[in-house]
C-alpha cells in the first residue's frame, strides 16, 4: 500500500521499525520509540484500572482503491492527514489527561519545530480548560526522559516567535521538569510525577 504525508512524500519504514520484531532487546536498551513506550505504560495503567489514556489513532484518508474480488479491497494509496492535536488523551482520578511525546537525538536542545502551531494552539486550549496538559521529551542520546509542563514549551514557542532561539535547552528542561525514571511495570511512570505536582497526593 502506497501512504503518503500530506506533503505528498511517500511513507516508508524506518530501518530501525522494520527491524524490531528480529530485534534482541535487553531492558536496558528496549530498541522502542518513546510513543511504544508510553503506551506500554498506558495499557499497564489501563489493565491495572489505574487511568484511561491512549494514543490518538493518525487520521488516513484514502485516495485509491481496487477491488480484485467482491469481498476483498486493496487500498493502494493514502495520505497521512495532518493531526489537530496531541498524541494522548485520557483521564486520571478525574481529571483530563493530554500530552505530546517528542524524541530527539540531540544532547544540548529539542528544537522547537518538533512541534506544530496547531498543536501549540491546542495545549493552550487544554490548559485554560484547567486540564492537565504536558510533554514527555526523550534525550535518545542520553537516555534521559523528562516530563515538562506544556506552559513551558507555549513560553519558548513565542519567545522563539519574537525572535528567540529555536529550541529548549537540555539545561532549560532539566530545570523546570522532572525526570521519568525507568522502571519495570509501569516502564514510564509519568503520574507518579501528576500525582506529586498537580494533585498533591
Amino acid at each position: 500500500m502506497n501512504i503518503k504525508y500530506p506533503n505528498g512524500k511517500t511513507f516508508k519504514q524506518s530501518d530501525s521499525t522494520s527491524k524490531l520484531t528480529n530485534k534482541k532487546v535487553s531492558y536496558s536498551n528496549r530498541g522502542m520509540t518513546l510513543e511504544e513506550d508510553v503506551s506500554e505504560t498506558n495499557e499497564y495503567y489501563l489493565t491495572n484500572g489505574i487511568a484511561v489514556i491512549h494514543k490518538k489513532p493518525t487520521p488516513i484518508q484514502i485516495v485509491k482503491v481496487d477491488y480484485p474480488s467482491r469481498s476483498a479491497a486493496v487500498v493502494r494509496e493514502a495520505y497521512f492527514k495532518q493531526p489537530s492535536t496531541t498524541d494522548f488523551n485520557g483521564v486520571y482520578k478525574g481529571k483530563y489527561i493530554d500530552f505530546e511525546a517528542k524524541e530527539t537525538k540531540n544532547k544540548t536542545s529539542i528544537p522547537l519545530q518538533n512541534f506544530h502551531p496547531h498543536q501549540i494552539e491546542h495545549m493552550s486550549q487544554v490548559i485554560k480548560q484547567q486540564g492537565i496538559c504536558f510533554v514527555i521529551i526523550r534525550f535518545s542520546s542520553l537516555g534521559d526522559v523528562f516530563f515538562i509542563d506544556a506552559r513551558h514549551i507555549i513560553k519558548c514557542w513565542k519567545e522563539m516567535d519574537k525572535g528567540g532561539r529555536k529550541s529548549i535547552p537540555y539545561l532549560f528542561i532539566q530545570e523546570v521538569g522532572h525526570v521519568i525514571k525507568l522502571g519495570y511495570q509501569p516502564l514510564l511512570d509519568y503520574l507518579k510525577i501528576i500525582d506529586e505536582h498537580y494533585l498533591n497526593d
